[in-house]
């Protein structure tokens, strides 16, 4: 332990430079005193460190000592920073084990491509985690995606044509990016429109335009916390509507595909049945409806108002087309 604390400060010292005693202890969870300790070690080891008493001191490396991780080109070192947002490393309980790990790639790149690997850290997050319930895509990205990451990086507003879910129309937004947030496969625009954030899907987007206008972001707002803000807008809504359905067993793989990320309790089967009966959780009646596409491989059992609904939407197909088989004749 005391081996990685070590280099943990060295590579640290790297890449800050100087740093006051009592943030280094902050940052490894140890005392002062310690860290005092272990810069007494560096320095026995060779490591050409020293510390400045005093209110604006702090612990620092003599100016020149570096390590470089050579061959990585720019583009490398900030793909290496695109960070998963409390995904597969949470679940594992490798927080920590990667913030450690991210810290000695970034003390040991080339000194140009730093700024750039850092400011990727903060506009890019990949969240592997699938909404549960909620929406779920994927339809091809537009080449918009270049535009929107142009925004992001170059820090200026953007504006937007941009259809939401249900409209005929798109509708027009000048918004000031945060970052991408790419979840469960799905790019997000993570901006705000007229100082409150929102979401904005990367295949919903019909075009999109750099304005000459610097981005307005909230002071001291990073994409992460925008992101979390919305993240639990989004999984907090209440479902307002409790299904129960039967599902023919030859279709059952192709809708958990489509509509697993409804389910609000395991399926259940008896491994016998031509049916498997499952839950879903919907924010509205209407909603019901998506399951329309399932025919007959579908049964909502309850509540009685789902089933009034997708009666009603089946009965409007059928008088749309009723008679037209008469007509061929």
């Amino acid at each position: 332990m005391k081996s990685d604390r070590l280099l943990s400060i060295l590579l640290l010292l790297q890449t800050r430079g100087q740093v006051p005693a009592h943030e280094l202890a902050d940052r490894l969870e140890v005392s002062v005193r310690t860290i005092y300790r272990d810069i007494e070690a560096l320095s026995a080891s060779g490591v050409p460190v020293y510390a400045e008493r005093g209110r604006h001191g702090g612990i620092a490396l003599l100016p020149g000592f570096r390590t470089d991780v050579t061959g990585l080109t720019a583009d490398e070192s900030r793909a290496l920073f695109i960070l998963a947002a409390q995904g597969a490393h949470a679940a594992l309980g490798l927080d920590e084990a990667l913030g450690s790990a991210l810290r000695k790639v970034m003390a040991a790149l080339p000194e140009p491509h730093r700024p750039a690997a850092e400011l990727t850290s903060r506009r890019i997050l990949v969240d592997s985690a699938r909404w549960m319930p909620g929406p779920r895509g994927s339809d091809p990205v537009t080449g918009d995606l270049d535009v929107l990451q142009d925004a992001v990086f170059s820090d200026r507003r953007l504006r937007l044509r941009y259809l939401h879910s249900g409209d005929d129309r798109p509708r027009t937004y000048t918004v000031d990016p945060y970052g991408l947030v790419s979840k469960a496969g799905v790019w997000y625009l993570v901006a705000d429109r007229g100082g409150a954030p929102q979401l904005f899907r990367a295949d919903r987007v019909r075009a999109a335009t750099l304005t000459d206008l610097p981005v307005r972001r909230r002071a001291g707002v990073e994409l992460a916390d925008v992101w979390g803000v919305l993240k639990r807008q989004v999984e907090d809504r209440p479902v307002a509507v409790d299904v129960t359905a039967r599902v023919a067993r030859e279709r059952f793989a192709q809708f958990l595909r489509l509509k697993g990320q409804f389910l609000s309790a395991p399926p259940e089967d008896d491994g016998k049945s031509e049916w498997i009966t499952v839950r879903l959780g919907f924010g509205v009646v209407g909603d019901t409806r998506t399951l329309l596409p399932f025919a007959a491989a579908v049964e909502v059992l309850s509540p009685p108002e789902a089933r009034a609904e997708l009666a009603d939407a089946a009965a409007a197909v059928s008088g749309l087309y009723a008679g037209s088989g008469a007509a061929r004749r």
